[in-house]
């Protein structure tokens, strides 16, 4: 894999329980950005302009591992997964969730630390009301830190 980073970045999706698709696309297409959705055949995903769709078989992490697999340097990895969010901050990738938190070096660690003690709580038989529904204005956020992202990014390569 190369380690220099791209000119133009490839947008890839874990597509399977992604709320914000249709933002993707739009976005990305304001900035002449490719988007990759990766997803299970479990999920009927529509390829549409500037959107290619990837299905993959329905194993518990086969999208993750095909988005590892196909990730390089510059690219921006959209996820709610942890775990392929610190795989991909490794490969030098810019990771966004689904409402617009971008994940880094600074907090993913911490991520990964109240999960663990998250899911130790469900096991003792301790049960939160998990995550709110996605609002208008989380897909509004979620746009705008998206464009950010490739703004900001477009500025650092004409540098």
């Amino acid at each position: 894999m190369p380690s220099e980073i791209k000119d133009r970045p490839t947008i890839v999706v874990d597509g399977d329980a992604c709320p914000v698709k249709a933002e993707i696309a739009e976005t990305a297409r304001a900035f002449e950005v490719p988007v990759l959705i990766v997803s299970s055949f479990d999920h009927r995903i529509q390829a549409e302009e500037g959107v290619r769709v990837i299905q993959v078989d329905r194993g518990d992490q086969s999208a993750d591992l095909y988005i590892v697999n196909h990730i390089q340097p510059g690219d921006i990895v959209i996820t709610q997964d942890y775990g392929l969010a610190t795989i991909a901050l490794a490969r030098r990738c810019l990771v966004l969730s689904f409402r617009g938190m971008e994940f880094h070096a600074d907090n993913i660690e911490f991520l990964l630390a109240r999960r663990h003690a998250q899911a130790k709580a469900r096991r003792q038989g301790k049960y939160g009301k998990g995550p709110r529904p996605l609002t208008h204005e989380d897909r509004k956020n979620f746009q705008t830190e998206l464009a950010k992202l490739l703004t900001n990014r477009q500025e650092f390569r004409s540098d």
